[in-house]
């Protein structure tokens, strides 16, 4: 076999190994083999291997910086080593789902990062930050965002006319369309009066700058799911990443969520929310919640000062209205809180649509209904507007 194509070859798997990381050495070996093989031959041969092998050099050196910048590897995730983390860091900001590269035993030990980090993040327990250095909640600024994000019980004339529009095909199922049997099966229904379970405990870490305005659980038939109501005050744009992680009275770990992620605006509040299925614990409750929130720089397009979203309770039902008042497809979460008084009764994400599997097209409006399982007089409705992409 010609030395040429042995160089192409090395040059191939280097640039494929490299998307691993590894692949910055054999491009380096066949970058070398390359240059001497120009020096004999200048042809498009040589010359496309030997940009194919510089191209696996680049990669894993980008990625590098990527993710430490120019500093030498440091232990970011417990469990994760250097190879690891970068690949971590670099296909997670893609939008991929990387969790699975958390090793389970290790998902519990990473909240000693928020000690290990003091200038980072900072500790809290059932809503009181427990480190004396950390933030310190203000009960004025929780009750002034509640005030500024529950809707009343009474609709208004906005709101009937929306009602007569809502799609009757919608995805979403009336509460009180579902026969008396299965209401009764799950006690469920508008006039049911749902459980009294929001002092479920709840600890863990949250980044410098993030406010806690709100902690609640949400109990169900199916479900058991901690829910936090934040505040970003960090000064910028942030894309927060949180897990959660069930526990039993003594500690141990019971099962651990999915990840959930809201690029969110500063100054604006938002929710996460950890879902437990019931049958993975076996059908019983949790003794406790450990949560576990960071920060990174968004790579989506943060379109919420030109989307508007309002939430209003029409009949038995929430409906939320979003605007799009820009010129590019517009995706939009909103995460509405049901109340029975102060208890959290229900909630549900919202994605309103007109165009599209879930976007909004530009310029336009699109709407949305749904039901709480147990009977309320007031919403709080949150949302993030970013721009779509491949939607």
């Amino acid at each position: 076999m010609h030395i040429t194509t042995i160089a192409l070859i090395i040059s191939i798997l280097g640039l494929i190994s490299s998307f691993f990381v590894v692949g910055i050495i054999p491009s380096i070996m066949a970058f070398i083999l390359n240059i001497l093989c120009i020096r004999e031959e200048k042809s498009i041969r040589t010359v496309r291997a030997l940009a194919i092998s510089f191209a696996g050099i680049l990669l894993p050196i980008v990625m590098y910086l990527n993710s430490f910048g120019l500093s030498f590897p440091y232990e970011k995730l417990n469990g994760l080593n250097a190879i690891s983390q970068i690949m971590y860091d670099n296909y997670g900001r893609l939008g991929l789902d990387v969790s699975f590269m958390v090793p389970n035993e290790a998902a519990g030990e990473n909240t000693e990062l928020v000690l290990e980090n003091p200038d980072e993040m900072y500790y809290v327990s059932d809503g009181v930050v427990v480190d004396d250095d950390g933030m310190h909640l203000d009960e004025k600024a929780l009750n002034n965002n509640a005030k500024e994000n529950s809707d009343g019980a009474a609709g208004t004339s906005t709101a009937d006319a929306i009602a007569l529009e809502i799609d009757p095909n919608s995805i979403f199922e009336s509460i009180d369309s579902l026969d008396e049997s299965a209401k009764a099966e799950n006690d469920y229904g508008s006039d049911k009066k749902g459980a009294s379970d929001d002092d479920m405990p709840s600890y863990g870490g949250l980044p410098l700058g993030v406010r806690i305005l709100g902690q609640y659980f949400r109990e169900d038939y199916h479900n058991c799911n901690p829910i936090l109501v934040l505040k970003n005050e960090t000064g910028n744009d942030c894309r927060f990443e949180c897990l959660f992680t069930a526990r039993d009275e003594d500690g141990n770990e019971l099962a651990t969520s999915n990840k959930t992620v809201e690029v969110v605006s500063q100054g604006e509040a938002f929710v996460l929310e950890g879902r437990f299925d019931k049958r993975l614990l076996n059908g019983t409750l949790p003794s406790m919640y450990e949560f576990l929130v960071t920060k990174r720089d968004p790579y989506e397009g943060n379109l919420y000062d030109g989307v508007s979203v309002f939430g209003e309770i029409v009949e038995n039902s929430a409906v939320v209205t979003a605007q799009n008042t820009t010129k590019k497809r517009a995706k939009v979460d909103a995460y509405v809180l049901f109340f029975d008084g102060e208890e959290l009764v229900d909630c549900i994400w919202m994605i309103p649509k007109n165009g599209g599997e879930v976007t909004i097209d530009p310029g336009s409006s699109a709407y949305i209904r749904g039901d709480a399982y147990y009977k309320f007089d007031r919403i709080e409705t949150y949302y993030t507007a970013y721009e779509a992409v491949g939607e």
